[in-house]
């Protein structure tokens, strides 16, 4: 499964590059809020940083928009993929990018139904929102499930990327039922890597190593009588 980041924080993907385990960046205006300046300059960068899929989301609520900004975004660099939300506008304009090489990302999804429809009409990615789901007593993870399943069922050309993610469990759950990918919050990638008992093991390990040494340079010298 691959690991995008959910951000638009540079350093953040600077650091997930260094780690080796960044294949791709999501970005929308909430995040774009937090950073600041021009939305442009900030996915140029990222898009320097990972060769991966860089999402970059539309706000346009009519097609015309959608596809005039998606346009503009798939100009910025070849790895852009336009992010477009699901609705009957969303679906429209996703169709259009297909047919002229665009390739888009359907945000929003919270039923696989909707997903299906994303596909059908031309979608590279199908974010379903498992933390949203989450959040109104619905299992999100159930939605990943079915989509995985009639994408594999039917050879449908969309992945499935698992979004809204909450928790490292989600990452696990993720990647058991057979997501493609999953977009991941910085923090939470950090809460992947580290657990009590490796870090606590690291900090025993140095201990002993240095009581060690300090022993060996405590140690008398013995001196030869001649």
């Amino acid at each position: 499964m691959k690991i995008f980041l959910d951000t638009a924080e540079i350093d953040e993907i600077r650091i997930a590059a260094r780690w080796g385990v960044l294949n791709g960046v999501t970005t929308n205006p909430s995040l774009f809020a937090k950073v600041g300046g021009s939305y442009d300059d900030v996915l140029k960068q990222i898009c320097r940083i990972t060769p991966g899929p860089v999402s970059a989301e539309v706000v346009a609520e009519d097609v015309g928009g959608m596809l005039r900004e998606g346009r503009h975004f798939a100009k910025l660099a070849p790895n852009i993929v336009v992010k477009v939300p699901m609705s009957e506008e969303g679906l429209e304009a996703i169709a259009r990018f297909a047919q002229e090489g665009i390739k888009t990302n359907c945000t929003l999804i919270f039923s696989s139904n909707q997903g299906l429809l994303a596909a059908k009409a031309g979608a590279s990615l199908l974010s379903p929102f498992v933390g949203r789901l989450d959040d109104i007593n619905e299992d999100g993870m159930d939605v990943v499930r079915e989509l995985v399943a009639m994408v594999r069922t039917h050879d449908l050309k969309a992945e499935v990327l698992v979004a809204s993610v909450r928790q490292p469990r989600h990452v696990t759950q993720a990647a058991l039922v057979g997501a493609h990918i999953a977009t991941v919050p910085y923090k939470i990638v950090r809460q992947m890597i580290h657990h009590p008992l490796t870090d606590s093991g690291i900090l025993q390990f140095r201990k002993d190593w240095e009581s060690v040494h300090a022993t060996d340079h405590e140690a008398p010298v013995s001196v030869a009588v001649s």
